[in-house]
């Protein structure tokens, strides 16, 4: 027996209301350029819009015009799903609660997670997102996962409650360490100033 190894995120589809409903949100406040069009393949009286997200992944939404905006909050069930996040930089993430209040859309305040900051708020068809900000970039050549994989073992090691500032920091030197070389035999932290050093 083997495992069906997955790669990554293809694409998310949600049942979306009407076309334009679907561009005003997607395209009109996420930013999200509508790349392409075609019917629902599985139910003629559909369409189906694809979105680019940022990274050239999909989102895509089935769209028909008979049905009406409903802003009912989506069921928090078992199985049902609870929100999407979507990756912001930090510049873009300061001026979010701001373009939403913008639109009188209610949000959350920002959020500390501990490796990331985050707001979330809802749709116009009740569905929760949040945006989402890292505190922290990895090195070159290693994954956001990667860090956090190195931080949650020092944070557990350390028994604290969430990841930390300190973690993260910890983290991206081990990886930067394991990943690139130096010429140097002793690669241990020094104090560097032999003589104190005037004011900024």
């Amino acid at each position: 027996m083997h495992k069906i190894q997955a790669q990554g995120i293809h694409h998310i589809t949600l049942v979306g209301a009407t076309r334009q409903s679907a561009i005003d949100f997607w395209e009109g406040v996420l930013g999200m350029p509508f790349i392409f069009e075609q019917p629902n393949l599985d139910n003629a009286d559909e369409s189906h819009l694809y979105f680019d997200p940022g990274d050239g992944r999909l989102i895509t939404v089935f769209t028909n015009e008979t049905r009406e905006i409903d802003t009912t909050p989506n069921p928090e069930g078992i199985g049902n799903l609870h929100h999407i996040a979507f990756n912001v930089s930090r510049a873009t993430f300061t001026q979010v609660a701001r373009r939403l209040d913008e639109r009188g859309i209610k949000h959350t305040d920002e959020i500390d997670r501990g490796f990331m900051h985050s707001i979330y708020f809802r749709d116009p068809l009740g569905q929760r997102y949040e945006m989402a900000c890292y505190k922290f970039e990895p090195p070159v050549g290693v994954t956001h996962a990667q860090v956090l994989f190195e931080a949650h073992h020092l944070r557990v090691a350390e028994g604290a409650y969430n990841i930390t500032d300190s973690h993260l920091a910890e983290a991206i030197e081990r990886l930067t360490r394991r990943t690139q070389g130096s010429l140097s035999e002793d690669r241990s932290p020094r104090h560097a100033y032999p003589r104190p050093v005037a004011g900024p």
